[in-house]
C-alpha cells in the first residue's frame, strides 16, 4: 500500500553527499582483503573484520559459527511499531582467476574512468557496504533508525550457500523480520533500477558412462565394445527434444504458473532482441522460438549441458574408442519445483532409458517467489524514486539463483532483490567493477528504503 506520509531525507542525503570521498576510501579498504570461499583464503579473517565494521557503525553484532564459514548477524531494534527489514549479503568472493586478464591486480582496488575495479566490489561487498553506510548515515544524523534492521552476511554464497538453510532454521527467533532485501546483481542494461520479486532455483547432476577398462582402437573394437559417449548422447537426447521441451517424465507437473500480474510485468520489460543477438553473436534464440525473452528467463525451467567429456579432443585425429564419458548438467527450477523431487525424476529417467549410466546428484537450491502485490513493494518503489528520481522496472523473477528460499519458505516472509550494481560490472569475471555513481545511488537508495519502511506502519 502507498504511504501517506513522505519522509524528509534531505538531512541524510546531505550527510551522504558530504562523506562521498570517505565512503570510497572505506570501500576500497574493504575490498582490498581477499575472502575467497572456494579456496579458503581470508574468509575467517574477513568475518572478524565485518563484525568490527558493523559494531563500529552502531549495530549489536555477533559472529555465529556454522559447519562451514561463520555468519555475521547485526541488529538495531529500537523502533517499536515500525517494520523490521532483514538486509542479506555475503562477504565471500569468487576466485580472481585468470589473473593475467586483469588490467590491475584484483585485490589492489583501482579507480579508472569513474569505476572501482576489484574482485568482490560489485558481487557483493560494494552493494551490501552501501546498505551499511545507509544505516550509518541515519544513525549519524538522527541517532536512530526509522525502522528496525537485521543485517545477515554469510561467507559461503559463492560456493552455493550450503549451510544457510540450517542456520536460518536454527536461528528463526533471531531472524524474525517483516521482509528481506538483498542488494545484489545488476541494474537493467539501460541503467534503470529494478526490483526483483523471485529467483529460479537450481539442481546440478553428473552422468558417467563406462565402457571397456581402457581406451580402445576404434578399428579393432569399434562395433564390438560399447561407446560411452554414444550412451550419453542418446540419453541426453531423450531428456530434451528439438522443440525445446524437457521430456523427463513428470518434469513440469509441480510448476505453479505465473500470475496475470507477473505476466503483465514481464511483458512490460524493455528488451531489444536484435541487440541481444548481436551482442551474443547469435542468429536465433533457443527453441521454442515463439517464447518471449523474459518468459524464458523467469517462468520456465531449463536443462543445460554444462560439459561433455570423453575420449580425445586434441589436434588432428586419434581413432580412439573411449572407455569413459562424463556429462555435467544443471536444471534451473521454477516455483514450485524442488531440487530433490526433480533430481529423483532425472534419476528415474536415467534408470528407465540407460540403466548402465551412473547418475550422481550434486548440489541444489530451491526457487523463490514473492507476490508482486506485497504491501512492501510500494514503499520500496517509492524509496527508489526518492533516491534516484527514476521509476524502477519490476522483475517478477531473475533467471539466476540466490538463497531467497530460506527467507520465503523457512521464515515465511517476502524477499526482494534491489541491485545497486552497473549492468557491466563483470562479476565472476576479470576486471570486476562498480561505478562510483552506482555506489552512491546505492547508499541513497538504502537510506530511502529505511525511511519509507519506517513511515509505512505509521500510515495505517
Amino acid at each position: 500500500m502507498p504511504t501517506t506520509q513522505k519522509p524528509d531525507l534531505s538531512p541524510v542525503f546531505t550527510h551522504i553527499d558530504a562523506n562521498q570521498d570517505d565512503y570510497i576510501q572505506r570501500l576500497m579498504d574493504y575490498v582490498r582483503h581477499p575472502s575467497i570461499s572456494a579456496q579458503d583464503i581470508g574468509v575467517a579473517e574477513m568475518a572478524q573484520l565485518v563484525v568490527r565494521m558493523l559494531t563500529e557503525v552502531g549495530l549489536e553484532t555477533r559472529l555465529i559459527p556454522t559447519a562451514g564459514y561463520p555468519m555475521v548477524l547485526g541488529r538495531w531494534d529500537k523502533s517499536p511499531g515500525a517494520p523490521t527489514v532483514l538486509l542479506y549479503g555475503h562477504y565471500d568472493v569468487q576466485p580472481p582467476d585468470p589473473l593475467e586478464a586483469w588490467a590491475s591486480p584484483p585485490f589492489e582496488p583501482t579507480i579508472r574512468d569513474g569505476r572501482i575495479y576489484a574482485r568482490g566490489v560489485g558481487d557483493n561487498k560494494g552493494q551490501h557496504f552501501a546498505q551499511i553506510l545507509a544505516i550509518e548515515s541515519h544513525l549519524a544524523v538522527h541517532n536512530r533508525l526509522p525502522c528496525n534492521v537485521i543485517v545477515l552476511l554469510e561467507g559461503e554464497e559463492e560456493v552455493g550457500s550450503p549451510h544457510i538453510a540450517e542456520f536460518v532454521q536454527e536461528h528463526k527467533d533471531e531472524l524474525q523480520a517483516d521482509l528481506v532485501i538483498t542488494a545484489d546483481g545488476q541494474l537493467h542494461p539501460s541503467g534503470t533500477p529494478t526490483i526483483t520479486f523471485g529467483v529460479r532455483g537450481v539442481a546440478s547432476f553428473e552422468l558417467r558412462a563406462h565402457g571397456a577398462n581402457s581406451d580402445l582402437h576404434s578399428g579393432n573394437f569399434g562395433g564390438v565394445a560399447p561407446n560411452p559417449l554414444w550412451s550419453l548422447v542418446h540419453l541426453l537426447a531423450s531428456m530434451k527434444n528439438e522443440n525445446g521441451e524437457i521430456t523427463i517424465e513428470g518434469f513440469y507437473e509441480p510448476i505453479i504458473p505465473p500470475t496475470p500480474l507477473e505476466k503483465a510485468a514481464a511483458a512490460k520489460l524493455p528488451v531489444d532482441l536484435n541487440e541481444v543477438k548481436a551482442e551474443l553473436g547469435l542468429e536465433n534464440l533457443d527453441q521454442p522460438l515463439d517464447r518471449f525473452y523474459y518468459d524464458r528467463l523467469m517462468f520456465n525451467p531449463t536443462l543445460t549441458i554444462n560439459g561433455l567429456h570423453g575420449g580425445y579432443g586434441g589436434p588432428g585425429s586419434k581413432t580412439v574408442l573411449p572407455c569413459e564419458a562424463i556429462a555435467k548438467c544443471d536444471i534451473r527450477l521454477v516455483e514450485a519445483q524442488t531440487p530433490d523431487e526433480i533430481l529423483a525424476k532425472v534419476a528415474a529417467h536415467v534408470q528407465r532409458h540407460a540403466p548402465e549410466v551412473e547418475f550422481i546428484p550434486l548440489d541444489g537450491m530451491f526457487p523463490s517467489r514473492t507476490p508482486m502485490d506485497s504491501p512492501y513493494a510500494e514503499p520500496i518503489r517509492e524509496a527508489i524514486v526518492t533516491a534516484q528520481g527514476v521509476e524502477p522496472l519490476l522483475y517478477p523473477s531473475m533467471g539466476g539463483s540466490l538463497p531467497d528460499y530460506v527467507f520465503t519458505k523457512i521464515l515465511g516472509i517476502p524477499a526482494f532483490v534491489v541491485p545497486y550494481g552497473n549492468a557491466d560490472e563483470a562479476n565472476h569475471a576479470p576486471n570486476e567493477n562498480l561505478t562510483i555513481e552506482c555506489f552512491y545511488n546505492g547508499i541513497r537508495t538504502g537510506a530511502a528504503i529505511l525511511s519509507h519502511l519506517g513511515v509505512m506502519r505509521e500510515a495505517k
